[in-house]
């Protein structure tokens, strides 16, 4: 379950005792920094599905400090997104926030033409998300574990999220454009997906081509990369 702690990746999921993530979890934490680094692309817990949050852990005050050091990570990063396995924890679990704060440095034209609206902070375990628009909406998107390095990704235009909260609640909600776009990509770092492999390649840019790049519409990106 924890990269830290390599013997339970040789046990197959179906067979890890509850108790045995509940240990590792708070081995985890008694010893993990704070905040935990970022893993980085390359790394195995990047690219496999993530354990399911068992009913055991769901109101533990493991999984609640889990939660803390998430959302602690996410905004030292800063980010919009943090899903458990980026710090190395292959759990089914993510943290997202896109506060008024955040989104007050943006300009105006780029909130309203990427439909983004404030997210308060959301913590969904074990979620699932079903398309509920089917439009596909194309925009450049990076990530904390590519640091550098952006991309031209299209995402559902909305979607439907059902899961629980860390105490086992059940939850399930809508969200729209950006948010949508969020909560897609955690998603996909459960599943063991990063954005590259949804890219549009060609589009892949540096951070120091982004200055400009996110300025212009997709229209002129696509025709100045990827259709020559």
């Amino acid at each position: 379950m924890l990269v830290r702690r390599s013997p339970i990746g040789t046990v197959p999921r179906s067979r890890i005792p509850s108790r045995m993530m509940l240990a590792e979890l708070e081995a985890w934490l008694s010893s993990s920094a704070a905040p935990p680094a970022i893993v980085q692309a390359g790394a195995a817990v990047l690219r496999r599905r993530a354990s399911d949050v068992p009913q055991s852990l769901l109101g533990t005050p493991a999984l609640a400090q889990l939660v803390e050091i998430m959302v602690e990570t996410m905004r030292a990063a800063p980010g919009v997104g943090l899903a458990a396995p980026q710090i190395g924890v292959s759990l089914r679990l993510f943290v997202a926030e896109d506060d008024e704060e955040r989104l007050q440095r943006v300009a105006p034209e780029s909130l309203a033409v990427r439909r983004r609206t404030p997210l308060p902070l959301t913590v969904v375990v074990n979620p699932k998300i079903e398309v509920v628009a089917g439009d596909e909406e194309i925009f450049y998107e990076g990530c904390l574990s590519v640091r550098g390095y952006s991309a031209l990704v299209g995402r559902a235009a909305a979607v439907k999220v059902r899961g629980v909260d860390p105490h086992g609640d059940a939850m399930s909600f809508r969200v729209e454009g950006w948010a949508a776009r969020i909560v897609q990509h955690e998603v996909d770092h459960l599943d063991g997906t990063l954005y590259v492999d949804r890219m549009i390649a060609r589009s892949l840019a540096g951070d120091a081509e982004m200055a400009r790049l996110s300025g212009l519409p997709v229209s002129e990106v696509i025709r100045e990369l990827v259709e020559r």
